[in-house]
């Protein structure tokens, strides 16, 4: 949603992303995992959000095993990783509810995916047109699929699929007592920079800071942030009332504020001050803050809040800070789109092309299935790193926090892409191996 980092299930709290939000005395719930029982559960359709067995456990699925491939080492493109075609989409366990909800993702994502730049290099935008054009027609859904995408395996095709959502803090409009956290809209003096501009060697990279006298400089990092130094140079658009909320709510990107009165304000992702993420979930684990059984996302927020000198002494040590803005619509992702909970997702542009359809074949059986890359997250990065998008409320909550599926990531692509990449390329670059 316009996040800058991605979710992660919090036994890796924050070497990504996936900030679940507690309110002050609930109880811990820690998601249970599935045992060694394997299910085979291929279709979502009949999997809803948050599934679990009777005894109350996540229902594991058999992942499609990816072709053994070799990709080169330091690939930083897809172009470069190289591909291997992948299953026939028709064969693929593609629900028809979900189909048709992908559709109309991919559809509504059309316009952007013609127009922007494959960082990929797999794609051109006119080589959507056929698709987007077919998108708009009415028809069989799971048909539209497999009439006009192929699929294929980036590099090893080894998947992680991490989890995200659009949580729920206290916040209020104006200061009172209780809410005294300001959340902050753009500064007036950040200043965002693209490097390309200077230097062809620089293309596609940015960094944020201020002018300081001719010179400029890094922006204001968290702890400076928070000591004041803001004043009268960013709007204040709410106050929360916990900063742990809003800490993790900046980690997400983007949620609810529940005001005083029982309303409702949105607010989603501005921009940020350019510093480096670092994750307070490793730092936890390294400095053994964290007992056996804390490393849930209530486990990490108690900690927090039973330490608060302490804890917001750790959370400084993450020196970004995200700056947000008023929404009067749903949550939108990278691409400026409405994202849809349980079929958006987070890719990295350079090995996804944004608004590109993917089928993840994972470990669990609510993961798995299709879904439309339509965000993006900073801690998103490298081939086959999918962060997936559940939605709102407690549903949400808990599966987004407990998501770290493992299995096998096939991208979607216009039909014909791979014999145009092997024409262009030579066999050896595309992978132009079908499977048997």
């Amino acid at each position: 949603m316009n996040r800058q980092y991605g979710g992660v299930v919090f036994a890796l709290m924050l070497g990504a992303c996936s900030g679940t939000i507690v309110p002050p005395g609930s109880p811990s719930a820690p998601v249970s995992r599935a045992d060694n029982k394997v299910v085979h559960h291929p279709v979502r359709d009949d999997v809803p959000i948050n599934v679990r067995q009777a005894d109350g456990r996540i229902v594991p699925a058999v992942p499609i095993p990816p072709q053994p491939v070799a990709p080169p080492a330091g690939a930083t493109t897809a172009q470069q990783a190289g591909i291997v075609a992948g299953p026939a989409v028709a064969d693929l366990p593609i629900g028809d509810a979900q189909a048709v909800a992908a559709r109309t993702a991919f559809a509504l994502s059309c316009p952007g995916l013609m127009r922007r730049t494959d960082m990929s290099g797999l794609t051109k935008g006119t080589d959507w047109q056929p698709a987007c054009t077919a998108a708009r027609q009415p028809g069989d859904a799971r048909a539209f699929f497999a009439t006009w995408f192929e699929a294929v395996q980036i590099g090893d095709g080894k998947a992680f699929a991490t989890g995200y959502y659009e949580p729920e803090i206290r916040g209020s409009l104006d200061r009172r007592a209780g809410y005294a956290v300001p959340i902050y809209g753009r500064p007036t003096d950040l200043v965002d920079v693209d490097l390309g501009q200077f230097s062809t060697d620089l293309k596609g990279k940015r960094v944020r800071g201020r002018v300081e006298g001719s010179a400029l400089v890094p922006y204001f990092d968290r702890t400076q942030i928070e000591q004041g130094a803001l004043a009268g140079r960013a709007p204040v658009i709410a106050w929360a009332a916990d900063p742990v909320e809003i800490f993790f709510l900046q980690i997400q990107g983007s949620g609810r504020l529940r005001l005083p009165d029982g309303s409702v304000l949105r607010i989603g992702y501005a921009t940020q001050n350019g510093r480096d993420y670092t994750g307070i979930g490793s730092l936890m684990r390294q400095r053994g803050l964290l007992q056996p059984g804390q490393a849930s996302m209530q486990g990490i927020v108690a900690w927090l809040r039973a330490n608060p000198e302490p804890g917001a002494a750790l959370m400084r040590e993450n020196k970004s800070f995200v700056f947000f803005r008023e929404l009067d619509g749903p949550p939108q992702g990278a691409m400026g789109y409405a994202v849809t909970g349980q079929i958006s997702a987070a890719a990295d542009p350079k090995f996804v092309p944004l608004g590109a359809p993917l089928f993840l074949s994972v470990d669990r059986a609510d993961a798995t299935g299709l879904w439309v890359a339509q965000d993006t997250g900073g801690a998103i990065k490298g081939a086959n790193r999918v962060d997936t998008f559940w939605g709102a409320g407690a549903g949400a909550e808990a599966t987004a926090g407990g998501m770290a599926a493992r299995g096998t990531a096939f991208l979607l692509l216009p039909v014909g892409t791979m014999a145009r990449l092997g024409s262009a390329m030579g066999a050896g670059a595309a992978g132009a191996s079908p499977r048997p």
